[in-house]
């Protein structure tokens, strides 16, 4: 679905723009903040879709059907342009000056508005920032600019204060489980572990619902915790060799053990089934809820956090995997 009704929560910031566009108090600038995923490129277009959209019934825009929202649909619109510069480590001032400071100069080709969606807008460097503060000061009347950041905190404060600030908030668990079961098809327990790891992120749960990588890593990890206790040193060693294959995946790689264990302490503390993630595990869970007491469960997830921050550190990944498994194995019971 395209426009506002395409998009899962966020409602304060549809509200921000329909009654903007319901009451003609469109500011000239704007910042969507959210982590890369949450879907500020959709609301940005939904927003310009919604603006440009030549429906004189408010109530029915964007209509989906008018020449403009035909253009916004398929990205052809002549006056709805993209700073979208291929993997940017640093937006620099030359492409920022030729793709919109110069380029908002010219008038719209057929709309009202002319808009600019500037997707990494945290990436231009401060040159090329303080060389659109003056077209963000002074704009044409038809000029909106809207910068799309992943960390508002890199843009220069004169930037920010010249715009509004709306910032994309994390989806409900259950929100992301219902479209992952009713669009991309998942059984309950798929769209579960998905949308745990997504942390309110729906582009992330997408993408991890799609990955062969990351069903392969789950399937690997719960094997090994299936049988770890009865595993002698050297199998738990040829364990963590194979880990190795997911040592650039190492956050969500610990993740899943967090989410594990976790489940192994509500489990340990209510005995409902219903309030687990890993439900497909329970036989599992229960075992482990039995032969790991509480302050096991503690000692293991102390030793998972350690394991994040030693890789963050660069140390050997083999070394800091082996050393939380006998961590794991030493606490079962």
């Amino acid at each position: 679905m395209y426009g506002f009704d395409g998009i899962i929560g966020n409602e304060h910031i549809k509200n921000h723009f329909k009654k903007a566009i319901e009451k003609n108090r469109i500011s000239h600038a704007y910042i969507i903040d959210g982590e890369k995923g949450m879907g500020k490129m959709m609301m940005a277009k939904a927003f310009a879709m919604t603006l440009l959209c030549e429906n004189e019934d408010d109530g029915k825009r964007p209509c989906l059907k008018c020449r403009s929202c035909i253009q916004a649909m398929s990205d052809n619109s002549p006056d709805i342009i993209y700073l979208n510069p291929d993997k940017p480590s640093v937006m620099s001032i030359e492409y920022v000056r030729e793709n919109l400071i110069n380029d908002i100069m010219i008038r719209p080709y057929s709309y009202k508005y002319k808009i600019y969606i500037v997707n990494n807008a945290d990436m231009m460097n401060s040159s090329a920032q303080n060389a659109i503060l003056k077209t963000i000061e002074e704009p044409p009347g038809y000029g909106i600019i809207m910068l799309l950041t992943s960390n508002m905190g890199r843009m220069l404060t004169t930037v920010r204060s010249r715009c509004i600030k709306l910032s994309m908030e994390p989806l409900d668990r259950e929100k992301i489980k219902e479209y992952l079961m009713n669009n991309e098809h998942l059984v309950s327990y798929q769209a579960d572990v998905a949308a745990a790891f997504a942390a309110g992120n729906l582009g992330r749960a997408k993408k991890l619902s799609t990955s062969e990588d990351f069903a392969n890593m789950l399937q690997e990890i719960i094997t090994l915790l299936k049988y770890i206790k009865d595993m002698p040193a050297y199998e738990v060693v040829a364990a963590v060799k194979r880990a190795e294959e997911y040592k650039f995946q190492y956050e969500d790689y610990l993740d899943i053990l967090i989410l594990w264990f976790r489940d192994v302490l509500l489990y340990k503390a209510c005995q409902d089934a219903n309030q687990i993630l890993f439900k497909d595990e329970i036989s599992i869970i229960d075992k482990y809820a039995r032969d790991v007491s509480y302050n096991g469960v503690e000692e293991i997830l102390n030793a998972i956090y350690k394991a994040k921050i030693r890789l963050k550190a660069n140390v050997n990944f083999d070394i800091a995997i082996e050393m939380l498994y006998l961590t794991i194995r030493e606490n079962l019971i």
